[in-house]
C-alpha cells in the first residue's frame, strides 16, 4: 500500500513538473509559485502538498523549449537578446547586467528583458527615466541575499514592443548577487560583452 501511494505521488509530482513548465512556456508566466498552483488546479489536485521544486520545473522548461519551441523560440530569443543589448546600452551609466529567462535561454514571445542596474541611490535611475520622458511603473520586489531579504525597487516599461524590467541595486547589491529563486545559488548576471557573445551564438544557431 505504501509503495503504491509513493508511486502515485511520484507520478503526480512529475505531471505537476511538466504542466508547470508548459504553463510558463505557453502563457508567459514567470512566477514559479503561480505556475505550480495553476498546474495543480488543472490537474484537479489543488490541495496537494507534493509540489515540485523550482529547479525541477526550470529543467523541464528548458526541455520543453528545446522540444516544442523550435526555430520560432530561437528567433524570439535572439530578438529579446538584441533588445536587451539596446536597453543595456541605454543604461550604460548604471552598469547593467542581464538576468532571467532571456539570459538562460528559456524566454518566449511574451517574456520580458530583466536587467539589474546599480546606482548610488535608487532615485538616480528614476530621474534618468524621467529625464528621457520614458513612462514607467515601479513596484518593489524582495530579493534574498546570504542571510536575509532586501526590498528592491523594480521599474517596468516598454521599449518598442518589448517589456523591460530594471531592478535597481545600491549598497551590497552592487557587489553581492542575490540568490536565485530557482536553485538558491547566486543569480547569474551577464555584461554587455556577454550578451553580444550570446547574440553571435544565436545567429549561428538560426542560420
Amino acid at each position: 500500500m505504501a509503495r503504491g501511494k509513493a508511486n502515485r505521488d511520484a507520478r503526480m509530482r512529475e505531471r505537476l513538473v511538466q504542466e508547470s513548465a508548459r504553463i510558463m512556456a505557453v502563457e508567459g508566466i514567470r512566477d514559479f509559485s503561480i505556475a505550480k498552483r495553476k498546474a495543480a488546479l488543472q490537474l484537479n489536485a489543488p490541495r496537494t502538498t507534493n509540489l515540485p521544486q523550482n529547479r525541477e520545473i526550470q529543467a523541464a522548461l528548458q526541455d520543453y523549449q528545446r522540444l516544442f519551441g523550435g526555430e520560432r523560440q530561437l528567433t524570439a530569443l535572439q530578438s529579446l537578446r538584441e533588445a536587451a543589448l539596446e536597453a543595456m546600452t541605454f543604461f550604460a551609466a548604471f552598469r547593467p547586467r542581464l538576468t532571467g529567462s532571456v539570459l538562460d535561454g528559456t524566454a518566449g514571445d511574451q517574456s520580458a528583458v530583466d536587467l539589474h542596474c546599480f546606482a548610488e541611490t535608487p532615485e538616480d535611475v528614476v530621474f534618468f527615466l524621467m529625464d528621457h520622458d520614458i513612462p514607467f511603473d515601479t513596484q518593489e520586489k524582495r530579493f534574498r541575499f546570504e542571510d536575509d531579504y532586501e526590498t528592491i525597487p523594480v521599474h517596468h516599461f516598454v521599449a518598442g514592443e518589448t517589456p523591460v524590467t530594471v531592478a535597481v541595486f545600491a549598497g551590497r547589491g552592487n557587489h553581492q548577487p542575490p540568490k536565485s529563486p530557482i536553485d538558491g545559488r547566486p543569480m547569474q548576471r551577464a555584461s554587455r560583452r556577454d550578451v553580444e557573445a550570446l547574440i553571435a551564438e544565436d545567429a549561428s544557431a538560426v542560420d
